[in-house]
This record gives structure tokens, C-alpha cells and sequence, in this order.
């Protein structure tokens, strides 16, 4: 299976303005979005977004050629779907080393 590894992680807090101001203040991140479920921020080599929730751990993105094919697979191989919205649209895929990624679709 093919992929390529996005600039894009995401995590979550119960308080997304106070994680921001975190990575703000101390790790130079500047905010370039705010809703009060979502912040999205911008480092040099990454974009980071803070999602309000419970902790997931961080969320990688992955993209792959055939999401419902690599979403097969990747079940077929020891991982869990974490969570399936194909609305939003957004995967999280679990693997057996407890690496979290979003699949997307290219």
C-alpha cells in the first residue's frame, strides 16, 4: 500500500485555548484558526490542530490511494478503527504499535 505521511497532526485537550497557548508561547506555533472545538496552528514544518476532546494521543495523517481498501487492509492486519466520520470526512486507525493516523484519501 502506498501512503505519504501529510505536515498535518492533531491532538486533543479538554481545553483547546489553553493547549494552544502552550504551543504558542513556548514552542513559537502561530494560531491561524480558532473555533471553540478547533484551533488550527502553523510551525515551520508542521500545522498542528488542537481538537476539544478527550485524549486520543497525537493524530498523523496518512494519505493512501483507496481509503475503503486500506481501511480493510489495515483491519485485516491487527489495527482498530478509533473513529469513522465520512462526513467530516475523517479515519482514525489504531495500529498494534499504538501509532494513530487519520487515513485520507488522495
Amino acid at each position: 500500500m502506498g501512503n505519504s505521511f501529510g505536515t498535518d497532526i492533531l491532538i486533543q485537550a479538554v481545553d483547546p485555548q489553553l493547549a494552544a497557548a502552550f504551543y504558542v508561547d513556548r514552542l513559537g506555533f502561530e494560531i491561524t484558526d480558532s473555533r471553540p472545538d478547533l484551533i488550527s496552528l502553523r510551525g515551520p514544518h508542521i500545522n498542528l490542530y488542537i481538537e476539544r476532546g478527550p485524549k486520543l494521543g497525537p493524530v498523523l495523517e496518512v494519505s493512501v490511494a483507496n481509503l475503503e481498501t486500506a481501511k480493510r487492509q489495515l483491519v485485516e492486519s491487527g489495527c482498530a478503527i478509533v473513529k469513522d466520520e465520512p462526513d467530516f470526512p475523517r479515519c482514525y486507525v489504531r495500529d498494534p504499535f499504538g501509532l494513530t493516523y487519520n487515513l485520507t484519501q488522495r
